[in-house]
């Protein structure tokens, strides 16, 4: 901290020098050197500018932040990479955990532990040796935490649910500056909220969860000229039908700079891509995907088996900071109807610019309640359809489809200011409302009422 620095009117110095002797981080004021950087996150749509930065190296470091801002009525904002960013705010103090990214796997027990700011390619890296994987997304960037409050939807889901299924223990600080172990036994209700509420209820400052028997996969993707979008809409939507949970797929109407593996494809122009990962065998993986090859003319086919540490592959997701607004609904179908109004709206005659258009397909164990209950929503769901959109961009293609929805939504595919307000709407209304209940209970001045957030309800 410097003598530059701007001070917020709440944010006076004697308390920011007594912060400054509670943390082993960084406390960063808007003017000192580092503030700017510290804030630089993934989805360039907004920036925060805070009253004050917190640069956590370890739980304690929370803990003093949470305190700090409970005593000023100030909100508490969290970012680890920067992802899922939604309404940036200046009257907050924002807790960046980016350095808190140890992680340690656990092969006896097939359990692994991660802190705030880890990203899933440590994880995935760390449990590859022993042949097991995570229930990371489609980008190994993301952040783990952030992904798995929200629900967690990745490349094994219809095999084995959402990665909020399987946390078996959260560290969090709550907004009365605790530090707890929350467990199904410790505190069950607030167990229950934070699998799926996101980060209304505290800062997870740690978490831990099971990870999977899967060493490959058969698994890649098929691109084809958007002349073909139809037909593979069409087949894919009814290959969907009978295929197995072992096998988790998606399909993308792309409008990119570039495609990977395609150097001669035009700049913008539509390419159907369909997403596959498959845990089975690879010669049942290629009796699968056979119909789908034969959809339509390939522009490349980059399906095959590969180890579980290439997951990346799959998605081919961006790997440097962009803006962008991301936007979804689930849907309960995807009729004939449905198809022909999504062709209309995103297909390669509409007038469309959105880089990506995409419909996941739900079912299998994402449909399933887990063994220990949790707030996720859209289990009733069969598809996602999500938009990632340019900065400034309206929403063409979610609103015409909206009645084929359940009218819900995911809350991991949320991103920009625009969606700020969409937490609500992620869930059934019984969930809706517990959730507001223990919001109530955990967090009455709604401290963390940044990002997407709920607020508390009557007790």
């Amino acid at each position: 901290m410097t003598n530059s620095a701007q001070h917020h009117p709440d944010v006076e110095d004697s308390a920011v020098d007594r912060l400054v002797g509670r943390v082993k981080g960084e406390v960063l004021l808007p003017g000192d050197p580092g503030y700017d950087a510290e804030l630089a996150g993934f989805n360039e749509i907004a920036r925060h500018r805070p009253a004050l930065v917190v640069a956590a190296v370890h739980a304690e470091d929370v803990v003093a932040a949470v305190r700090f801002a409970r005593e000023r009525r100030l909100a508490v904002g969290v970012q680890a990479t920067g992802h899922g960013i939604a309404a940036p705010d200046e009257h907050t103090v924002l807790i960046s955990t980016r350095r808190m990214n140890t992680v340690a796997v656990d092969p006896a027990s097939r359990t692994a532990r991660a802190e705030a700011g880890a990203q899933w390619h440590q994880v995935i890296a760390a449990a590859a040796p022993h042949h097991l994987a995570p229930l990371n997304g489609s980008s190994p960037l993301v952040g783990v935490v952030g992904y798995t409050l929200g629900g967690g939807l990745g490349p094994l889901g219809r095999q084995y649910g959402y990665a909020a299924d399987h946390v078996t223990r959260f560290d969090i600080v709550t907004a009365d500056g605790r530090h707890r172990t929350v467990t199904a036994d410790a505190d069950p209700d607030l167990f229950w909220a934070v699998r799926g509420g996101k980060g209304n209820f505290g800062v997870v400052t740690a978490l831990e969860f099971a990870l999977m028997p899967v060493r490959r996969l058969y698994g890649g993707g098929l691109y084809f000229p958007g002349e073909s979008a139809a037909a593979l809409l069409r087949t894919w939507r009814d290959w969907t039908r009978q295929a197995p949970e072992a096998m988790t797929s998606s399909l993308a109407l792309l409008r990119l700079p570039g495609l990977p593996g395609v150097p001669d494809h035009p700049a913008g122009r539509l390419a159907v891509h369909v997403r596959i990962a498959f845990t089975g065998p690879a010669e049942e993986g290629e009796r699968l995907v056979r119909p789908l090859r034969e959809a339509g003319p390939v522009l490349a086919d980059t399906v095959a088996e590969m180890p579980y540490t290439s997951v990346a592959d799959i998605h081919q997701d961006p790997t440097e900071p962009l803006p962008y607004h991301e936007r979804n609904i689930v849907l309960r179908d995807l009729d004939d109807a449905a198809l022909a109004r999504l062709l209309e709206v995103a297909g390669p005659d509409a007038d469309c610019t959105d880089p990506m258009v995409e419909v996941r397909q739900l079912g299998g164990a994402l449909s399933r309640p887990p063994a220990v209950p949790n707030a996720v929503g859209s289990r009733d769901g069969a598809f996602t359809l999500s938009t990632l959109c340019l900065p400034g961009s309206p929403d063409r293609v979610l609103a015409p489809l909206s009645g084929w929805g359940t009218g819900r939504r995911y809350l991991n595919f949320l991103a920009g200011p625009d969606t700020a307000g969409a937490a609500a709407d992620c869930y059934d209304e019984p969930t809706r409302a517990r959730l507001t209940l223990l919001k109530e209970r955990y967090d009455p001045e709604n401290l963390f009422r940044r990002g997407h957030a709920l607020k508390p309800g009557p007790a």
